[in-house]
């Protein structure tokens, strides 16, 4: 299909996939637009275009990888796992499928970390949770909807800086990090129960969250 053939969902994923080898080096910055463009056969007018700001960039990514994992999930027999191993795996299958182009990643989230990026730092984390949790069967539409996206995105993002610097083999250091940070998700679960209904004298919700985000390793 030619490249004037392409709707802008069509094109971003083939430009930003094409430009990932490029960020590492250039950044999302336009010159890594223009050298994926090369190798996709891209128009390079078209692709200038295709981003108005290197935060349109990442969001393009981090929609790109949340489809991936949708995909991968989607062809796994995930409906045999426990609910538990279901979200393992998708924690799992995210990192491992960003493993290929690491820098770019922590390029990603130096952008997402700027003042003016965080509503999208936000969104894009919610909407990661929220796939993760689609994709293990998750049909809550109640109170518990918004919890445990809350807390899967403290998880992911405390599991995402982890394996930033995780040099173990095949990723072995962050898979055991994950197992770990899931068994914070099953005690959540439980402390819900006693959050409930308690005073100020009861236990904090936003203390338990910050220790889910930034956990001792």
């Amino acid at each position: 299909m030619e490249t004037q053939d392409l709707t802008l969902d069509e094109l971003r994923p083939r430009l930003v996939r094409a430009m990932l080898p490029h960020v590492a080096f250039d950044g999302w910055t336009p010159n890594a637009v223009a050298a994926g463009a090369l190798d996709a056969g891209i128009d390079p007018d078209i692709a200038a275009i295709t981003f108005e700001s290197p935060a349109a960039m990442v969001e393009a990514y981090i929609a790109m990888a949340d489809a991936d994992m949708l995909a991968a999930l989607e062809t796994a027999n995930i409906g045999a796992l426990k609910v538990r191993e279901r979200i393992t795996l998708a924690l799992r299958t995210r990192l491992d499928q960003a493993a290929p182009h690491r820098e770019a990643v922590r390029r990603a989230l130096a952008v997402l970390a700027l003042p003016a990026n965080l509503p999208l730092a936000a969104k894009t984390l919610w909407h990661t949770a929220d796939t993760m949790w689609r994709a293990a069967g998750d049909t809550a539409t109640d109170f518990n909807h918004y919890t445990k996206r809350m807390t899967l995105g403290a998880v992911y993002s405390a599991c995402l800086l982890y394996w930033l610097d995780d040099d173990s083999e095949d990723g072995a250091a962050t898979h055991a990090f994950i197992d770990r940070r899931i068994d914070n998700v099953m005690r959540f679960e439980k402390f819900k129960g006693q959050f409930k209904g308690r005073g100020e004298g009861g236990p904090s919700l936003a203390r338990f969250l910050g220790r889910l985000r930034y956990p001792a390793v």
